[in-house]
């Protein structure tokens, strides 16, 4: 883990704390070690940096959409911890990057629904993940944002306060599973299933 990404991760945290009361559950269940997949849903800009800030005793490595890579100064910080993707059609070149990289023992966060959800509501899994999940063996472990599209919904240009709330689940084993198009579909909708059981718990 680099400096810069350490002070990085635990200043967001201190900042979530004071000002959202923010809340990690489960985080025991994230490998300390080895090959990870994390998955969320994705309600808000601010997603990426709560799970930064809820993982930051591992270094996460994210999959951003292409176009931020664009942005001047936003892609230049973007590209410190991530790695481009199309959304839609990811091309072999990126899958095999990711399962190149948990392959290496790095943990990647991925959100399975391709985009943000507008209303909050959880969406399908892109075929994306089901088959990075399969081709690299990796553990996958299910998370669930809360809070995040109140304190910066989509389209908003101002921050509000509000908790924020992170769960994560069980791990999912692909490891020694078949890797054809039903079992990538297949980790997909478990995925999905399990986020939404973490929605029905932290609602509670």
């Amino acid at each position: 883990m680099t400096l810069a990404y350490r002070f990085t991760t635990t200043l967001f945290f201190i900042l979530f704390k004071i000002f959202f009361r923010f809340k990690i559950d489960g985080i025991e269940k994230v490998p300390p070690k080895g090959g990870v997949i994390v998955v969320s849903n994705h309600i808000s800009h601010l997603d990426p940096l709560v799970i930064g800030a809820a993982i930051r005793k591992r270094q996460s490595t994210f999959m951003a959409k292409r176009g931020l890579f664009k942005i001047p100064l936003i892609g230049a910080v973007v590209k410190t911890f991530s790695f481009p993707v199309d959304r839609d059609t990811p091309p072999p070149s990126t899958i095999k990057e990711a399962v190149r990289r948990l392959k290496n023992g790095e943990l990647i966060v991925m959100f399975p629904e391709g985009g943000r959800s507008r209303d909050g509501s959880l969406l399908d899994a892109k075929r994306g993940t089901g088959l990075i999940a399969a081709l690299s063996g990796a553990k996958v472990i299910p998370a669930y944002i809360d809070g995040t599209n109140t304190a910066l919904p989509a389209g908003a240009k101002f921050i509000s306060l509000s908790k924020i709330r992170i769960i994560f689940g069980n791990p999912i084993e692909t490891k020694g599973e078949e890797s054809g198009k039903d079992f990538q579909e297949r980790i997909g909708n478990d995925i999905m299933k399990q986020i939404r059981n973490l929605k029905c718990k932290i609602q509670k």
